[in-house]
């Protein structure tokens, strides 16, 4: 799954399509442009995404989202037929307005706290990514508080698919994501990222891992001083392969080439151990 933030105010690519005053300008080509590449190294998602919602971001209004997104997704939509549109957004009106422009997923990062989105999701006939977040992003890095990290997220993730299938989403439709930086701990993490065949177990639903560039992964390296973000390529495409070897189905990146890279290289390595009769470690 590839990132495609159309914000000014993201951690890490925030402002790329944005024009000298602020404003989102004549940029869907060069997105376009940019997807192709992602599409062409192996991307299977584009998610779209129009709110930061990294820790202690500030909520935008549904019309700025909105407008955003639609314009980007249509585009997205009409150059890749073959390839899945995600909209990345917590609210139902949005996701909505996504899903007519021609998405066909709805990426969720507030477990489900808008109880419109599944009613949407489910009446759209679309898949839904299921994401763990406690509270808000302004707020969410104050509750960080858990007695066993994959226990409970799995089963607050649990409770929010059965709300998802009370609203005719279907269990295949769905993802969940444990949402790793989003109201938890570097530790907490790491434990989240090698966790999805617990999580899957306990969900019934397949685990996408969104680990890219976030500052966890600068905070378990630099032992408590946190790696700008720009140094943490490496370490996300690391994580990312980590999370597959641990069961997750899917990863959301921003180093779309990086990443497929390292997932050839670790599905031809495992396919000559499996050869040689060693078994999968």
């Amino acid at each position: 799954m590839a990132i495609v933030n159309v914000t000014p105010d993201s951690f890490f690519d925030g402002g790329r399509w944005w024009d000298g005053q602020g404003e989102l300008g004549a940029a869907t080509e060069a997105i376009v442009a940019q997807a192709r590449a992602w599409v062409d190294a192996g991307a299977a998602v584009l998610d779209v995404g129009g709110e930061s919602t990294r820790p202690g971001a500030e909520a935008v209004s549904h019309d700025d989202e909105r407008a955003r997104v639609v314009p980007i997704i249509a585009a997205l939509a009409g150059s890749f037929p073959a390839v899945a549109i995600s909209v990345d957004t917590r609210h139902a009106e949005v996701a909505r307005a996504g899903l007519e422009a021609g998405a066909t997923i709805v990426n969720d990062v507030s477990t489900l706290a808008d109880p419109g989105m599944a009613r949407v999701v489910g009446s759209a006939g679309a898949g839904l990514c299921i994401s763990h977040m406690r509270g808000i992003p302004e707020t969410m890095q104050r509750d960080i508080a858990f007695d066993d990290v994959v226990a409970e997220v799995g089963d607050e993730l649990a409770a929010a698919v059965e709300r998802a299938l009370a609203a005719g989403v279907t269990r295949e439709q769905i993802l969940v994501d444990p949402g790793v930086g989003f109201g938890k701990s570097a530790e907490q993490s790491a434990a989240l990222v090698c966790a999805s065949a617990t999580l899957e177990a306990r969900t019934g639903c397949p685990v996408l891992i969104g680990a890219s560039r976030k500052s966890f992964l600068g905070r378990l390296l630099g032992k408590g001083l946190s790696l700008p973000v720009s140094e943490r390529g490496l370490p996300s495409v690391v994580a990312a392969a980590l999370a597959a070897e641990h069961g997750a189905a899917m990863v959301r990146v921003h180093d779309v080439l990086d990443t497929c890279r390292a997932m050839d290289l670790h599905a031809a390595m495992l396919a000559a151990r499996l050869e040689r009769g060693e078994g999968a470690r």
